[in-house]
């Protein structure tokens, strides 16, 4: 099974630099080094979703799944790793994930098997499809028709076909993300 991490993006609410090369909060690697091998461990091919050359010349050893069609946002990149994986299941990851544990990982993976799309939905109804599991056979042609009326937010895919992931506050917070220098800083 793929794992995209999803590395799109013009990076400027951190002063041009990819989020992802940002070091994780332990262990001397970037947070892209963290999550590959956090997919590895959990038997997930890790591959990079979207365009990033600074990404892409830190990683070179990671396959690159081009955005389908570009331009479109975070839509494009999940059309463009489904398409790559035919038939098969898929997990994506924001690369700005500096806590998420193996385990979690794990728990997504075993969890709710028939489910077409797997995520957490927080208590504000707003779903995290980058920490999620997606059907590629099911979730593509809903994704295809979402791009053709010109949709590009998850969110309303996810309401009309996710399945949540019933997470507890710890696990939670170990999907906090990393948005803001102010983020980083508050580790």
């Amino acid at each position: 099974m793929i794992a995209g991490i999803i590395v799109g993006g013009a990076s400027r609410r951190m002063g041009g630099r990819p989020k992802g090369l940002l070091p994780a909060p332990e262990g001397g690697v970037t947070l892209l080094e963290r999550l590959a091998r956090l997919c590895e461990a959990a038997g997930l091919r890790p591959v990079l979703v979207g365009r990033n050359a600074a990404v892409e010349a830190a990683l070179p050893e990671l396959e690159r799944i081009e955005d389908r069609p570009a331009g479109v946002g975070p839509l494009g990149g999940l059309a463009g790793l489904l398409h790559a994986a035919g038939a098969a299941s898929v997990v994506t990851l924001a690369c700005d994930l500096p806590a998420v544990e193996g385990r979690l990982l794990e728990r997504l993976l075993a969890a709710s098997p028939g489910a077409p799309i797997l995520a957490p939905r927080a208590a504000d109804g707003r779903w995290q499809p980058f920490f999620a599991r997606w059907d590629a056979r099911c979730a593509l042609p809903w994704i295809e028709e979402a791009l053709a009326r010109g949709e590009r937010s998850l969110q309303p895919l996810l309401d009309r076909h996710g399945c949540a992931l019933e997470l507890d506050e710890a696990a939670w917070r170990s999907l906090r993300d990393w948005d803001t220098p102010e983020d980083v800083a508050a580790g």
